[in-house]
């Protein structure tokens, strides 16, 4: 498979809306680091993310959406709390984990019964999620265990022959990855620090 770099641009846009039509994945830039995947909703493509990354089966891949209302795709028994935290946060790096709806791909979720969801804050990666019209499953573009790299042409060169588009916007200024609360029991908790503090949320998951 040849990887192609192209820039992340109005044709960018419409190549990587053809090839995700196609069933096939790729590489993006998003608010925190490079991504890779393909739509959340096809198994087959899902499969390619995982053997494009080498990475664990057991390890579920987390959901990127275009706005807060498509949370409903992908998630049920929606807390009024995750809706709260959604419209303070989105876009941006706060990942929600939640019931997950019964009819996703199980290799999605590792077969297990949450999600893990959030709408990143780059206006054309939402734009292309938006266009395509499902969730996409997206994940570090990096092989499982290695460092991420900040650039497309990096991205490209570790993953070559493994991925046929990576979508080039420049520079990833994230230099730390989002913040995942658990929000699928009773009691929220941090999973994982990351860009957004546990005393920025404190005034939201200790009310």
């Amino acid at each position: 498979m040849m990887t192609e770099l192209v820039a992340f641009d109005d044709h960018g846009l419409a190549l990587a809306l053809e090839r995700l039509q196609q069933g096939q994945i790729l590489c993006f830039p998003t608010d925190t680091v490079y991504g890779i995947g393909g739509s959340a909703l096809d198994a087959t493509a899902l499969g390619q993310v995982f053997a494009a990354k080498a990475r664990p089966a057991t390890v579920a891949l987390p959901v990127l959406l275009a706005d807060i209302g498509d949370l409903t795709k992908v998630a049920h028994t929606i807390p009024d709390l995750a809706w709260r935290l959604a419209e303070a946060w989105w876009p941006g790096g706060l990942t929600l984990v939640l019931p997950a709806i019964a009819n996703l791909p199980n290799i999605l979720t590792a077969g297990k019964a949450t999600i893990a969801v959030r709408v990143p804050n780059h206006a054309q990666l939402r734009k292309l999620i938006c266009q395509f019209g499902t969730p996409i499953a997206g994940t570090s573009a990096n092989l499982h265990g290695q460092p991420t790299p900040s650039t497309a042409q990096a991205v490209a060169n570790q993953l070559a022959g493994r991925v046929s588009l990576v979508l080039d916007g420049g520079i990833a200024t994230g230099d730390q990855p989002s913040t995942i609360v658990d929000l699928s029991d009773e009691r929220p908790s941090i999973l994982r620090h990351g860009v957004i503090s546990a005393a920025q949320l404190s005034p939201w998951l200790e009310a």
